[in-house]
């Protein structure tokens, strides 16, 4: 997975005559994943009355996740969307402010720290956490919506289980694929390491780890289509 950069939090502030008002709190908290709801419950309980904004994806990416057979405290299993739903619920039973919107730019020089929320809110807070976590790079192709979390997924440690003993694809060509290639053949039959070039972008070690495991077949040149 590639890290989320989807906001230039470094940018200085402009347009100030658009600001329709600044509020001034201890802790500001940007995310809304697993991470950002955690921060959220520590500095609640540690009586810093946190603000949290939960950008464009309310949860995060395990929002987009069937089953979570692998987190402490679900025998039985829980969906993504239920999982974030509770971290939420415990983050406001804490005193946490949630509250939806988008961070548009920032200022870190001085003392107080200051973040645009969808280019008409500015937040100055005394400490910032930036927890936007990370999201999938997909192909673009209108069978991964059609099949997410149904045979598509895009976290092999997360979903590699659920496939064990089966043959499976992975597309990529970089230290992610060949990562996620190198995981799932220690559980899974056979695996096809789709390519689009003639070569991996991996770093040597990664690419060598791949290439010698011996239910990984590389498929050279080749264009996921559908």
């Amino acid at each position: 997975m590639d890290i989320f950069k989807p906001l230039d939090l470094y940018k200085d502030i402009q347009n100030n005559d658009k600001i329709e008002n600044i509020e001034n709190v201890r802790c500001l908290i940007i995310g809304s994943g697993p991470a950002g709801y955690t921060a959220a419950i520590y500095a609640s309980r540690a009586n810093l009355k946190p603000v949290l904004y939960t950008g464009l994806q309310t949860g995060g990416q395990l929002t987009t996740t069937t089953d979570v057979d692998n987190y402490p405290g679900y025998p039985d299993g829980v969906t993504g969307p239920e999982m974030m739903e509770d971290f939420n619920k415990q983050a406001k039973r804490f005193g946490a402010d949630i509250r939806f919107g988008i961070a548009t730019s920032a200022d870190f020089s001085g003392h107080k720290h200051r973040v645009t929320f969808d280019d008409n809110k500015i937040i100055e807070a005394d400490a910032v956490i930036i927890s936007t976590g990370a999201t999938a790079k997909y192909l673009g192709l209108e069978a991964e919506t059609k099949y997410a979390g149904m045979g598509v997924s895009a976290c092999a440690t997360c979903d590699g289980f659920f496939y064990k003993g089966k043959d499976v694809a992975v597309v990529g060509g970089g230290d992610t694929a060949a990562e996620e290639a190198t995981y799932l053949a220690g559980l899974c039959r056979t695996v096809y390491l789709i390519v689009r070039r003639d070569a991996l972008r991996a770093s040597k070690v990664m690419a060598n780890r791949v290439i010698n495991t011996k239910n990984i077949v590389i498929l050279w040149e080749h264009q996921t289509l559908d």
